[in-house]
């Protein structure tokens, strides 16, 4: 019975230090907790659209200027970067091709 009571009160424990962010600030300062949560929403937002329009871009168009290459599989290069085609097949669109980067390939 101890032994768990123990393992309950661990776990307690450790759900208590993993609860966020604490703010500690004066009692006569003025604060909005909602204008707070709103903003850290927003940022999180304009973070997460910035990484997916990254994405987007990296595997819809190549930079100029790139290479194909053919062997050990066809893939391009464009200045130290690597990119694979594919083609993206849905239900709307019988195919696009689209590009992914890659690491070098190997020659071996």
């Amino acid at each position: 019975m101890r032994v768990w009571l123990g393992v309950l009160l661990m776990a307690v424990i450790v759900g208590e230090l993993q609860a966020g962010q604490v703010v500690v600030r004066k009692s006569s300062e003025p604060f909005d907790a909602f204008a707070v949560r709103d903003q850290v929403q927003r940022d999180f937002e304009w973070r997460e659209s910035l990484r997916l329009q990254q994405q987007i871009q990296i595997l819809q168009s190549l930079p100029l200027g790139c290479a194909l290459f053919k062997h050990p599989y066809a893939y391009y290069r464009c200045g130290a970067s690597f990119y694979r085609p594919y083609l993206y097949q849905t239900d709307n669109n019988p195919g696009q091709q689209l590009y992914i980067q890659i690491d070098p390939p190997s020659f071996k």
